[in-house]
Order: C-alpha cells, then sequence, then structure tokens
C-alpha cells in the first residue's frame, strides 16, 4: 500500500502541467474566435496567426504525454540520481517503442497490425517521437518508466569488474532495460489490441451507467484523498484511455473550437460528466470555509480568517483544497465523507441539467477551458451550474456550522489556546523555550530549510528515514520506526505544517504548495 502510495503521488508531478498548457490551448481558442472577437480574428490575420503560434506550444503536453510521464516518474521515484534516472527512463522507453516498431513491421500480419499502411489510417496505433508504434497511452509509459526505476533503484550502484567500469551507473542501468524490454515488447504487441477492445468496451459501460458512474467518480476521487488514491480515479478519465484513449482533458481541448462555434447542446455532443471535479473545489470548499468561519467564537474571527482566507483561495482558484481540507480531516473525518457524499451529489445535479465540460482545476483553469470560450453560445448552463454551485454552498454552510457547533467540533479558533499566524522569530523562540536552552537559535537560508530541518526532527532524525517524495501538498515520507515520529501537534504548532497523516510506515506531512522547495532541503539534510 506504501508503495501504491508513492507511486500516486508520483504521477502528479506530470499531471500538474496540464493546468497551465490546458490554459494556453482555451485562451488561444477563445482569441482566434471571430464569433466572439470579430475580424480580427478572422483566418490570415496578424492576430490568428500569432496565436495560432501560441496554441502550437500549448498542445506540447497533450502530443507528448507519453514522454511526460515517462520523464516525470523518476525524478519522484527514484531513491538516488534522479536526473540519471530520467535519462535512463527515456532511453529505455524509445528503445520500447523500436522493438515494436520492428515487430510490427516484420510480422504485421501475426499480430495485426499493419503500420505500412500509415498511423493516420490506423486506429490503435500512434507515432511516438517520430516511432509508429502501439499507441500504449500513459499505461505503458507508466509501466515502462516504473520498470526502468525499478531496475534504477536495485543496480545503479552494482559495482562492475575494473575492466567493465565504464558500463556502471547509469549506463549499467540502460543496458537492463534494453535487454528486459525484448520480451515485454513481443508481449505488448501480442496483448496490447485485445486490452485495446477492453478499453473500447469500459468506454461503452461507462457512457451507458448514467449518473450512478458520474456521482461514484466523484465521491472516489474526493474521500480517497487522504490515501493519497485519489490520482488513480481521474488520471485515467482524464488523460486516458479510460473513455477515450487520449483522455477527455486532451479530448476536450481538442473540440474546444468546434464546441464554442456550436449551438448544439453540449450534453448531446459531448456527453461525458467525469471530470467535473473542479466544481467542489470552487463552491463547496467556500461553504465549508464560511461555516468554519462563523462557527469560530467572534473574538478569534479575524485570527482565523487569517488562516481560511489564502487556504480558501488556494482551493477555489488553483484548485490545491489539501490546505483547507486537511484542516479539519483529521480533526472530524466524518465532516470529510459527509464532503464527499454532497460534493458528488452537486456534481451529478449539474450534470443531469447538463452541465459538461473540462472542470478538474479550480477557477482559473475552468475559466479559461470552458466559460470564456463557450460562454457566447453556451452561457446558459454556466447560470445553471452557477445556480446549483451557490445552492450548494448555503446547504454546505448551514449543514457543516451545524455540526461543527452541535458537536464542538475543536476546529483552530474554538479551542482555548490562543490562535495566530506565527513568525520565525516565535518558532525560534518556541524552540529555545522547549530546550530550556538560551543559546542563539540557528540561522536558515529560508523558510523552506527551516521547515525541513523541523520535519526532520519530528519524523526521528535522518537516521530514520527510508524514504522521501511528495505530491502537490504533502511530503511523503516511509520511516524505519513509526514509534519515533512526534504527533500532528508537533507539526501544526507554530502553523509549520497543516496536519499529519500516519498509515504504518507510511507518513504524510501536509506542507502545502511549497512542499517541492521543502523536500529539496530535506533531501540535501539526509544528505
Amino acid at each position: 500500500m506504501n508503495a501504491i502510495k508513492r507511486f500516486g503521488s508520483a504521477m502528479i508531478v506530470p499531471v500538474l502541467m496540464f493546468a497551465f498548457f490546458g490554459i494556453v490551448v482555451g485562451l488561444a481558442t477563445l482569441f482566434k474566435n471571430p464569433t466572439i472577437m470579430g475580424s480580427i480574428a478572422e483566418e490570415g490575420t496578424m492576430w490568428y496567426n500569432i496565436w495560432s503560434i501560441i496554441e502550437s506550444g500549448g498542445w506540447t503536453i497533450c502530443d507528448h504525454m507519453e514522454l511526460a510521464f515517462v520523464i516525470g516518474l523518476p525524478i519522484s521515484l527514484a531513491k538516488k540520481a534522479q536526473a540519471r534516472a530520467t535519462l535512463a527512463a527515456l532511453m529505455v522507453y524509445l528503445v520500447f517503442n523500436n522493438y515494436i516498431n520492428a515487430i510490427l513491421t516484420l510480422w504485421p500480419s501475426t499480430f495485426g497490425v499493419d503500420l505500412s499502411q500509415g498511423v493516420e489510417n490506423l486506429t490503435g496505433v500512434k507515432e511516438i517521437a517520430g516511432i509508429p508504434t502501439l499507441d500504449t497511452n500513459i499505461i505503458g509509459a507508466i509501466i515502462i518508466s516504473s520498470i526502468v526505476i525499478w531496475i534504477h533503484n536495485r543496480f545503479y550502484d552494482k559495482k562492475l569488474p575494473e575492466m567493465l567500469g565504464i558500463f556502471q551507473g547509469l549506463v549499467f542501468v540502460v543496458i537492463i532495460g534494453f535487454f528486459v524490454m525484448i520480451p515485454l515488447a513481443f508481449l505488448v504487441a501480442f496483448v496490447w489490441p485485445y486490452v485495446q477492445q477492453g478499453i473500447g468496451s469500459l468506454q461503452v459501460f461507462m457512457t451507458h451507467s448514467g449518473y450512478v458512474g458520474v456521482w461514484l467518480f466523484h465521491f472516489l476521487e474526493r474521500v480517497l484523498i487522504p490515501t493519497g488514491l485519489h490520482h488513480f480515479i481521474y488520471t485515467p478519465f482524464g488523460y486516458g484511455p479510460a473513455i477515450v484513449d487520449e483522455g477527455l482533458k486532451a479530448y476536450w481541448i481538442t473540440n474546444l473550437n468546434d464546441f464554442a462555434n456550436t449551438t448544439a447542446a453540449l450534453k448531446d455532443i459531448y456527453p461525458y460528466g467525469f471530470f467535473m471535479h473542479g466544481n467542489v473545489k470552487m463552491f463547496s470548499c467556500l461553504g465549508i470555509a464560511l461555516a468554519m468561519y462563523y462557527s469560530t467564537p467572534k473574538e478569534n474571527r479575524k485570527k482565523v480568517l487569517a488562516l481560511l482566507l489564502p487556504a480558501t483561495l488556494t482551493a477555489v482558484f488553483a484548485g490545491i483544497t489539501e490546505p483547507l481540507e486537511f484542516t479539519f480531516l483529521f480533526i472530524a473525518p466524518y465532516l470529510f465523507v459527509i464532503h464527499a457524499l454532497l460534493g458528488a451529489t452537486m456534481v451529478t445535479i449539474m450534470y443531469m441539467f447538463g452541465v459538461v465540460g473540462m472542470m478538474g482545476g479550480g477557477l482559473i483553469e475552468i475559466a479559461a477551458l470552458n466559460w470564456i470560450p463557450l460562454s457566447s453560445n453556451h452561457g446558459g448552463i454556466y447560470i445553471i451550474q452557477a445556480v446549483v454551485g451557490f445552492t450548494f454552498v448555503a446547504l454546505y454552510f448551514v449543514l457543516f456550522r451545524w455540526i461543527i457547533v452541535k458537536f464542538d467540533v475543536p476546529l483552530p479558533g474554538r479551542k482555548s489556546e490562543e490562535v495566530k499566524l506565527y513568525t520565525k522569530k516565535d518558532y525560534q523562540n518556541a524552540r529555545q523555550d522547549d530546550n530550556h536552552e538560551v543559546e542563539e537559535a540557528p540561522k536558515y537560508d529560508s523558510e523552506y530549510e527551516e521547515k525541513a530541518v523541523y520535519y526532520l526532527e519530528g519524523l526521528g532524525g535522518k537516521e530514520n528515514i527510508k524514504d522521501v517524495t511528495n505530491c502537490a501538498t504533502r511530503l511523503r515520507v516511509t520511516v524505519n520506526d513509526p514509534d519515533l515520529v512526534k504527533d500532528s501537534d508537533y507539526f501544526t504548532k507554530n502553523q509549520m505544517a497543516h496536519g499529519l497523516a500516519k498509515s504504518g510506515q507510511s507518513i504524510q506531512v501536509i506542507v502545502g504548495l511549497s512542499v517541492p522547495q521543502v523536500r529539496d532541503y530535506f533531501e540535501a539534510k539526509l544528505k
């Protein structure tokens, strides 16, 4: 389970880039639409040409999605020499696709794929890095990259005889991968066409599962966040191969201009409601934050507002909900289950009323990929979206506030101790008091280094750290002895972290959006 959690967190590395590139394509589609921009956006104008160039750059991540995942996973999962592991994964993945290309070229009738017909004339094949091969999508990329990471972690430090020393390290990893890919390529060439048939069956099943499928998708996507396994719910839908091979995100962006120019109901031409959890981030988190604020005694509300405001804005605008959700998750986990139930119900009701689109991120991404380019012909569904959304904001507010007050949930500001945002000086003074020492507090290059040192002490010291990685907001650590890890109060003291999640040897420190910088210092301290 720990390995699965680490793997899920690693997938966030390439996924985070999709938001930016999707916004670029969405804006380019908007500015190239003459219905919205007028004659300046007519094909052939300088305005049109400039935005066509920008749009071509925006398609980079979708056109090379597999490479993004092949390269992205080793950054988090390689236990040493991550840069070399990344290069090894890329080279072995290219070797794998060259093998597939050669197998299908030599035995087209055996494997049922004749590449001589051209990639553009065949289904189930794709050109990856200039290599015509089977379209294994990100599943193939993840499998190959994972194999190389395993080889790298096991054999990178292998000492070879002196005369073979030139083949140590990176080259040795690539050599092993080179030969491992031969039987794997034959296996994939034989099995993958059947997998593609299964994917087609899954598409039919999910498409016809109706509102139940939409509700279940969004409930699982939310309720699995504490485990870190929610990536496995939305990634196959958003980035393929579930529903459509290229993923719903690429499919939506590809057809965005057509959607913008048609007056037909969006739900008729895009009948999928599986990637709309951004509504939970926008509306649900707003209702929760209001409930937390108004359930706080008046004398503490200004102080609590300083905590809630940045966390809520991060959730609403950027789509990163963990700083807010983890504020109450470990204090009252039943509130989080209620949150998942209500959020899934809200999205399903929106879908019932015809709201569809690419709404997996926060307000910025949703506006760029939906509201702005499509509002001229489809503004009605966004009015429905807002009505349903704000209705649930009110429902969240009433229900959460009642529960918090009724059961006296000890959220920040409702405890007896003072609620405040602490400075670095406060933290240094607190450490001096704890140690009963008057010696000068240590100097740090930045708050990231300060947090890294603090976390390392709380996790039992560097001897207790087995490995470390991170996702969008959490530092994920595997420890040797979980009994040496201090409790959640240590990590949340002085606002050093948002919380702590423990599952055996798997520890998650909820840091926030600065976790990549903290991890860099954390790993430096380990070395």
